[in-house]
């Protein structure tokens, strides 16, 4: 490899370019998030001063407290981590299955069952049909309602089965020749070689799980079967709702407002955000190196 000294002066400016594309793109993900982060960490009534960037200027935590003081506060955790590990687990496996039942190009009607699944990603029967075929299921306010409805999805199913598609036939035929039968070729040789796409999927359906809340909030009447994010919704539905009726007080306005408030709903929304972002966080840096990893390089010696 040529030191960059040495490379011609045009493909130097382009990967200063590549390279001034890529940190600017960085850092338009990275500092509003250290926005959010010091707003939370900030005093809820100095921060609605305003010139609060990306380092608290009243450090406190009272924006965490106010937020973890709900009594629901661990059940609805552990609503959110249920759901999320059994539907996210569910999901991929019954999507595996499926995707690899849909390669086959011998299976018979596998293009009309191509097709009808394409179709549900292009229209969609409505709320309201959707809550009375949920209804009729007994689903509704039942923990089973985060899990079920969203086992399947078209669009994971169909970028499980393009990968299934790029899997050499002569590992299949091998094993056919050992005398492995689908489950177990499915299960042994198709599953081991294809963690870039599991992880992947896997990680789309655990964001999607941890992060919904309009279910719990339509679907549940149950205060006790409400997720993680419906409550902190909730909650800061309340606390906007609280700052609202302290302004509208007779001769209140909205700086004697603040004076009798810990928290105000923005230092409350971004003490949530972080809450609901920090699991995600945590958990992406051990799945991302499935991401671009190529574990099909070598598998294959013709």
């Amino acid at each position: 490899m040529k030191p960059f000294y040495r490379t011609p002066l045009g493909e130097r400016v382009y990967i200063f370019v590549i390279y001034l594309l890529i940190t600017l793109l960085c850092l338009s993900i990275v500092l509003p998030f250290l926005n959010i982060l010091a707003l939370s960490f900030n005093a809820g009534k100095d921060a609605e001063r305003g010139g609060i960037y990306f380092w608290p200027r009243v450090w406190s935590i009272q924006n965490f407290k106010e937020v973890f003081a709900s009594s629901n506060i661990v059940t609805a955790f552990g609503i959110s981590l249920f759901r999320t590990v059994v539907g996210t687990v569910a999901s991929v496996f019954l999507t595996a299955m499926g995707a690899y039942a849909l390669k086959s190009r011998t299976m018979p009607g596998v293009r009309f069952f191509t097709l009808l699944i394409f179709f549900t990603m292009l229209f969609s029967g409505g709320m309201i049909p959707y809550y009375m075929l949920l209804k009729s299921l007994h689903l509704t306010n039942t923990i089973w309602v985060y899990i079920i409805p969203s086992l399947y999805s078209a669009w994971n199913l169909i970028i499980m089965r393009t990968f299934f598609q790029q899997i050499h036939p002569s590992l299949e035929e091998s094993a056919r020749m050992d005398g492995y039968n689908d489950f177990a070729i499915f299960m042994r040789i198709i599953l081991p070689l294809s963690k870039p796409v599991i992880a992947v999927i896997a990680l789309f359906n655990a964001v999607g799980h941890w992060n919904d809340w309009f279910t719990g909030a339509f679907y549940v009447r149950s205060a006790k079967l409400r997720p993680l994010s419906t409550l902190l919704q909730e909650m800061l539905t309340r606390a906007e709702a609280m700052r609202s009726k302290l302004e509208s007080a007779a001769g209140m306005n909205q700086y004697d407002a603040l004076e009798k408030m810990q928290v105000t709903g923005d230092s409350m929304k971004m003490a949530t955000i972080i809450i609901v972002v920090a699991p995600i966080i945590i958990i992406y840096p051990f799945i991302q190196k499935y991401f671009a990893q190529g574990v099909m390089i070598g598998s294959i010696k013709e």
